[in-house]
């Protein structure tokens, strides 16, 4: 049988309200009457019932954290600075993976308000879930990471994905490159799409025509899809074949170097490869590979921290930050073409 907090205050020979002050508020329980408390706990083996608890208190000491896809390396970097800010402050993370599925992400966030978490972070699917506004009327802070917020009346983390689209195109053009691959174009998250407006607006100013920019549309960002790209680019006659590749994250550059390799295509020197996020795996690639770096740790954290500001509702102001990427250059775009500029 599981021990009951009435149990613990017989062996203490305590009332029911004193184990309940060791438990919640030791502070205002004298030393000795706490460590007979805390004996009798431990002889007994007595665990809270943390479920009862939250139901009288209306919320627990948890934090939903709902993400795109926890196969992508970038969403376990952001968990983990939500999770250095979370259980430094005493509370627990319930990790939710929607696989980018909007019905699946929903269903985790009825599980999340069920469990009366003190907040959500998210970084949605394409379409915000109606369910997001209810959680706020309910008062449970929501926090959007890696995802501008539609307005300014709640928090969001996010990075200039049209800054790190420019400055991926850029880097390709400045060494020569005239026919660029997008690989991406069919997600319809707004920050893959801010990318794609980067990498177009580059190229349309520096080549001065949409021809010289050929958009790939895979339906998911994987490893497969990339190669599957790659494939297609192969297949290309070789005067109009796209001669490098920005990759809307780098599973898919992964993927689209694996199928070059594979086709004894040579990178960077026949074909030149930027991805985007700068997870580890990028430099640990076979050639590595140039990114776009996001600070992954540092999104998690900031969210985290506005999330907890949020829940405490003391004088709470709205913020929504945006990060600046940074251009990490490898192997695998390093070689110039002629028409290079430097």
């Amino acid at each position: 049988m599981t021990a009951s907090i009435r149990d613990v205050a017989l062996r203490a020979g305590v009332s029911v309200g004193t184990v309940s002050n060791v438990l919640n508020r030791p502070e205002v329980v004298a030393t000795t009457t706490r460590d007979r408390v805390l004996s009798a706990i431990a002889e007994l083996g007595f665990v809270r019932n943390e479920s009862a608890r939250q139901l009288r208190a209306g919320s627990s000491r948890t934090v939903g954290l709902v993400v795109l896809d926890i196969a992508n390396p970038f969403f376990t970097d952001v968990a983990r600075g939500v999770e250095d800010v979370v259980n430094a402050a005493g509370f627990a993370l319930i990790l939710c993976n929607s696989d980018d599925r909007p019905e699946k992400e929903t269903a985790y966030l009825d599980v999340l308000a069920e469990q009366r978490v003190q907040g959500v972070l998210i970084t949605p699917t394409a379409e915000l879930s109606p369910h997001l506004e209810t959680l706020r009327r309910r008062g449970v802070p929501i926090v959007l990471l890696d995802r501008r917020a539609p307005g300014p009346d709640q928090c969001a983390v996010a990075s200039d994905d049209v800054l790190g689209g420019r400055l991926a195109a850029e880097h390709l053009l400045e060494r020569g490159h005239r026919r660029i691959a997008f690989i991406g174009g069919a997600s319809g998250l707004p920050q893959v799409q801010e990318r794609h407006a980067g990498v177009e607006a580059a190229v349309h100013e520096t080549c001065g025509t949409d021809d010289a920019l050929t958009v790939f549309s895979p339906e998911v960002l994987t490893v497969a899809s990339g190669r599957e790209a790659a494939e297609r680019i192969i297949g290309i006659p070789a005067a109009k074949r796209p001669t490098a590749a920005v990759c809307a994250n780098d599973l898919m550059a992964l993927g689209v170097l694996q199928e070059m390799v594979r086709h004894g295509v040579r990178v960077p020197e026949d074909f030149a490869i930027v991805g985007y996020d700068d997870i580890d795996f990028a430099a640990a690639a076979a050639v590595p590979l140039t990114s776009v770096r996001k600070p992954r740790h540092e999104l998690g954290r900031k969210a985290a921290e506005l999330l907890l500001d949020e829940a405490r509702g003391e004088g709470h102001v709205h913020e929504q930050p945006v990060f600046e990427p940074v251009l990490v250059v490898r192997e695998s775009s390093m070689a110039r073409r002629p028409g290079a500029t430097s």
